[in-house]
């Protein structure tokens, strides 16, 4: 593979005006797709194999019509201290506000009169209209929401409370400037690490024009393919994140290259062909991760895989291709002041070199604080409750959270997640689960039956006792599904929460062991060793679990949330240890791919082990180092979104990259490969033989080299970075 990278590396600088004109191709290409491509029109969200997802289907096929799965709002009405909602005057304005909606969009599907349904509190302060929508919150217009978010506005003129809440004021996140402020922390760290602006602009520059291709694609496809709004986000996350770091990677090999005396093109070559190789490997392990997410069997999430795998194979391709092109019009000016004057640079050594001897001296005392401190970060994980968010975990000054504490206060907790329960039978059977359903425990009412036209299939509303994401309304929808047939099937936005999480929970183990299955048997035929791999992968599960019990303490306990934004502690987002398993065990193994594998290839050219970590450690900390700020810099971005789920997204993966290359691969790594020594690179010889040999420290290339006799470097190893 190095072979076949040095010679594409050193096509590409070479050909590099031809290379640069495709890439622009292909994102005003993409671009014009994007601009061109119609809105999309639907963002549907389903749990295939589910009780709840069969309750749905069962109702799209009985209630033609009734768009079951269809946006829905509640516009919550409360009178001032002492009056009512049932008082005339009050009454009237109700009244307008419902021959408004009704007339205010041709997506609504009904509106209900508070009077007539009796949705009215107790103490007659609060009351709401329910309003349902023909088409999921998504494919709402801009029309009709604006619609929904004036209702009420003579009410409040009147001395109405009025806030409304549920899923159709749901829109796409808005991530603000944090995205942008990631980007410029990036460049800082690019500019500290280069010393040169050119050497830092071109990683930011392609990182750029990948996610450019790749959003845009996406924006082009989402109608086609139906990609939910989130589906942009993760693929900007990680293409901005990978993009930077490996033509991070791509551009310090060449300059270490060019310090051996070497020529432009030769060093563009070279630099592609050992770096590049462990670019590619690293890739694919990310692709593997993102793509595993398939076996989660949920459409949503299989879409974002794939879309942000797509991402990471673009800037797979940019580094290897589009970066030799454009240090080809660079030329000097991707060096240092120091180094572009020829001025000496100085050979003590660097704070790699003296860290990674520190470590060989006392590799039991860094493996024991290392694996200790995340041990005792991952103690809250312990503590981890699942769920999927909802109006209540919304920021307290929301409409929505105010509608959702308005309800709360005058119907009780329950209200804000009613049940759904479909029976799929006449009315006897209807009735004799109505009377069931409410000698449970948890069941504050039970609405009448209502059936189709048919009468064959009915449909009752259950209001439990507690909130949507207590573990008491959890057991009611057991219970509920435990004492009745196969006739009987529970849904609503709680029960298909609640299946979410359980469908989540049960992907965990064989998602996690196909992915770092796979991963393992790729890593040993890139290290050519079964414990550095091993290694690797146990060091992984420590940096996740001790990132989860951080997310658990900041989002759920409530530790420092104001620093971070949080304003309402609840549920962890029910697919966010999965979803932190599948990406950053990809981005883990980057860090372990490019630092693990200078090790290998000084050790492959001689040197002993001790001599061969801090040779790795010498040439590759500060890039990893650079790497993984940058990696941090870009997810703490997406801290500062709307969207609690992109907040926490955000949160997860930069304290995962803090926790796995600092503490794991920086400290871990080096002191359990310095008391294996040469065990280390042990493979059974029969192992040796069935593995392809890819060559991704470039053994085979530099004899390549070696024995060209075009090459005036024969004698010389090869560069290190």
């Amino acid at each position: 593979m190095a072979t076949f990278l040095y010679k594409l590396g050193r096509s590409a600088f070479r050909r590099r005006r031809l290379v640069a004109l495709l890439w622009v191709a292909l994102l005003a290409l993409a671009g014009v797709g994007a601009a061109s491509a119609s809105t999309a029109t639907s963002s549907s969200f389903s749990i295939p194999g589910t009780e709840a997802q069969k309750a749905f289907d069962l109702l799209e096929k009985r209630f033609p019509g009734a768009s079951p799965d269809g946006a829905t709002a509640r516009v919550v009405f409360q009178a001032p201290d002492g009056r009512k909602m049932t008082e005339p005057a009050n009454k009237a304005e109700v009244n307008k506000a419902v021959a408004e909606l009704k007339s205010g969009s041709g997506q609504i599907a009904s509106v209900t009169d508070p009077y007539g349904v009796k949705a009215v509190s107790k103490d007659g302060r609060t009351a709401y209209v329910s309003v349902s929508y023909k088409v999921s919150s998504m494919e709402l217009t801009k029309e009709t929401r604006k619609a929904l978010e004036e209702t009420g506005t003579e009410a409040r003129d009147a001395g109405l409370t009025v806030e409304i809440g549920g899923d159709a004021l749901q829109a796409v996140p808005e991530t603000g400037a944090g995205e942008i402020i990631g980007v410029g922390i990036a460049a800082v760290v690019l500019v500290i690490t280069f010393g040169s602006l050119v050497a830092a602009g071109l990683p930011l520059l392609t990182a750029i024009i990948g996610v450019g291709i790749g959003i845009s694609t996406i924006t082009a496809l989402a109608n086609v393919l139906d990609l939910g709004s989130t589906t942009s986000t993760l693929a900007t996350m990680i293409g901005l994140a990978v993009g930077i770091d490996y033509a991070l990677f791509i551009v310090s090999r060449y300059r270490a290259e060019l310090a051996e005396g070497r020529d432009r093109e030769e060093a563009a070559g070279r630099a592609v062909g050992t770096a590049g190789s462990a670019v590619v490997f690293a890739g694919l392990t990310v692709v593997i991760a993102l793509v595993g997410l398939a076996v989660v069997n949920i459409p949503m999430l299989s879409k974002m895989g794939f879309a942000a795998a797509g991402t990471v194979v673009i800037a797979v391709l940019i580094a290897l291709t589009l970066i030799p092109a454009l240090l080809g019009f660079a030329g000097k000016r991707v060096l240092g002041r120091k180094a572009r004057k020829g001025r000496p640079v100085s050979d003590k050594p660097n704070m790699g070199t003296r860290w990674a001897r520190f470590v060989i001296r006392r590799p039991v005392a860094v493996l024991l604080v290392g694996v200790v401190g995340l041990g005792a970060m991952a103690v809250p994980a312990a503590s981890l409750e699942m769920g999927l968010p909802d109006d209540g975990a919304q920021p307290v000054s929301t409409t929505q959270r105010k509608a959702y504490d308005l309800l709360s206060d005058g119907f009780g907790p329950g209200f804000n997640g009613p049940l759904l329960v479909v029976v799929d039978g006449d009315k006897a059977a209807a009735d004799r689960t109505v009377k069931e359903i409410k000698g449970l425990d948890g069941v504050v009412a039970v609405t009448p039956p209502a059936f189709n036209k048919a009468g064959d299939t009915a449909m009752v509303t259950v209001v439990p006792k507690d909130r949507p994401s207590s573990a008491e309304t959890e057991d009611l929808v057991h219970s509920i599904r435990a004492g009745s047939g196969d006739d009987v099937l529970v849904t609503g936005a709680t029960a298909m929460n609640i299946d979410f999480s359980q469908k989540m929970n049960d992907a965990l183990v064989p998602y996690l062991a196909l992915v770092v299955g796979l991963a393992f048997l790729l890593l040993m035929v890139v290290f050519r060793s079964v414990l550095v791999p091993l290694k690797a992968a146990l060091g992984f599960l420590l940096s996740v679990v001790a990132a989860l019990g951080a997310v658990v303490a900041v989002f759920q306990w409530g530790w420092l949330g104001s620093l971070f934004g949080v304003e309402q502690t609840g549920p962890i987002m029910s697919m966010m240890p999965i979803f932190m398993v599948g990406v950053v065990f990809g981005l883990a193994m980057d860090y372990e791919v490019f630092l693990v594998t200078r090790m290998r290839e000084a050790y492959v050219h001689g040197e002993r082990p001790g001599e061969a970590i801090v040779t790795g450690f010498k040439h590759g900390a500060r890039v990893v180092t650079a790497a993984a700020v940058i990696m941090m810099a870009v997810f703490s971005g997406f801290i500062g979104s709307s969207e609690q789920m992109v907040k926490m997204i955000g949160f997860g993966l930069a304290i995962a990259v803090l926790f796995d290359a600092f503490v794991v691969r920086m400290a871990i790594v080096p002191a359990v490969l310095a008391l294996l020594g040469h065990k280390a690179w042990w493979l059974p010889r029969w192992l040796d033989r069935v593995l392809p040999n890819v060559d991704v420290e470039g053994e085979k290339l530099h004899k390549e080299l070696a024995d060209s006799p075009e090459d005036p470097d024969e004698e010389r190893a090869l560069a290190r970075v």
